[in-house]
C-alpha cells in the first residue's frame, strides 16, 4: 500500500482527505466489505486505471444525495471514476474516522498522483489467529532475505501485529487513567482540605453555641454528629454541582464534537459515594475538637 493526502472535488464541493493505494487484496485483509458498487479488479491494479473507492465519511460530504457511484472526482486535479463506497467502520483505537479515505489501485496512486516506484506499507492477514507469530517469522526472514539483511543486523523496516497495536493503545489507556486517577485525588484533596478549614472556622466562630448546647444536656456524641453532618452535606452539595456540570460540558462536547458520550448511573451514584466519604474524613476532625470543648471554657468563649 502507498498513501498520500488531497483535496477531493466533485463538482462545486471538495474534502480534504487521504487516498489509499491497495491491491485486489484490501477488502478481504482488512474485511471491509461494500456497500455500493464494486471493487476495482486486478486488471485495474496492472494497467494503473483511475477508479477510487469513497469512504463513507467522503461519500456523504461530496455527494450528500448518495449517488457516488459512477459520478468522477479529481484528485490533485486527477480525474477519476468512482467504482463504489465502502461500508461504515467509524472510528479506530485512536479515534481517528477510519472512513475518511479514499482507495484507489496503488500503482494508481504510485504513478498518477505521488509519483514514486517505492511501496510505504505492506498489510499482511495470517491464515488462521493462533499463527500471527509464524506469519510475522516467515514475513520477517523473508524481508531479511529480499532487502540482503545479515543475520543479527538490524532490520530496515518495522513490522507490527493487531496484537501489539491494541496492547501499546492499552497501555497508553492505563497511563491516561492513571494521570487522571492523579489529578482527581489531588482536587479531591485539596476540596477536602477546604471543607476541613471552613469547619474549623465554624467551630471557632459558634464556640459559645456549643457551650449552651452541652450545658443543657447534648452529649459530646450530639455535637460530633451535628459538625459531621455539616460537612458532608457541605461536600455533598460540592458533589450536586460537579455532576450537573459534568452531565453539561459532556452533553456539550457530544453535540459540538459529535462524540457518543455515555454517563452511566453507575457514576454518578459513585461521585455522590465519593464527595460523602470526603465529607467525613475531613469533617471528623473539626467535628470532634467541637465535641471535646468543654462546657464551661466554651460559655466563657468571646
Amino acid at each position: 500500500m502507498v498513501r498520500t493526502n488531497v483535496q477531493v472535488v466533485a463538482g462545486e464541493m471538495n474534502w480534504g482527505t487521504q487516498v489509499w493505494g491497495a491491491g485486489v487484496d484490501w477488502p478481504f485483509i482488512r474485511a471491509w466489505n461494500v456497500a455500493q458498487g464494486s471493487f476495482f479488479t486486478d486488471q485495474d491494479v496492472r494497467v494503473a486505471t483511475k477508479v477510487c473507492l469513497l469512504g463513507a465519511t467522503v461519500a456523504d460530504s461530496l455527494f450528500p444525495q448518495g449517488d457516488a457511484v459512477g459520478q468522477t472526482v479529481r484528485l490533485k486535479n486527477v480525474p477519476f471514476k468512482v467504482v463504489g463506497v465502502l461500508d461504515r467502520k467509524g472510528g479506530n483505537m485512536m479515534g481517528q474516522d477510519q472512513d475518511d479515505q479514499i482507495i484507489a489501485p496503488y500503482t494508481t496512486v504510485m504513478k498518477r498522483l505521488i509519483g514514486q516506484p517505492r511501496i510505504n506499507f505492506i498489510y499482511a492477514a495470517a491464515a488462521d489467529p493462533d499463527r500471527v507469530q509464524e506469519a510475522e517469522d516467515q514475513m520477517d526472514a523473508l524481508l531479511r532475505q529480499r532487502h540482503r539483511i545479515a543475520a543479527g543486523a538490524d532490520p530496515d523496516f518495522n513490522m507490527r501485529s493487531q496484537e501489539e497495536i491494541a496492547q501499546t493503545s492499552q497501555q497508553q489507556m492505563d497511563i491516561l487513567k492513571k494521570l487522571l486517577l492523579s489529578i482527581a485525588a489531588v482536587s479531591l484533596f485539596i476540596g477536602g482540605i477546604g471543607i476541613m478549614n471552613i469547619m474549623l472556622v465554624s467551630v471557632t466562630e459558634r464556640t459559645r453555641e456549643i457551650g449552651i448546647r452541652m450545658a443543657i444536656g447534648a452529649k459530646g456524641r450530639h455535637v460530633l454528629l451535628q459538625f459531621l453532618f455539616e460537612a458532608i452535606t457541605l461536600s455533598m452539595v460540592g458533589g450536586i454541582i460537579g455532576v450537573f456540570l459534568g452531565v453539561g460540558f459532556s452533553s456539550l462536547l457530544a453535540k459540538v464534537l459529535n462524540w457518543p458520550i455515555v454517563v452511566s448511573s453507575a457514576s454518578i451514584i459513585l461521585s455522590f459515594g465519593v464527595a460523602g466519604a470526603v465529607g467525613i474524613f475531613f469533617g471528623f476532625y473539626p467535628a470532634r475538637k467541637a465535641a471535646r470543648l468543654d462546657p464551661i471554657d466554651a460559655l466563657r468563649y468571646e
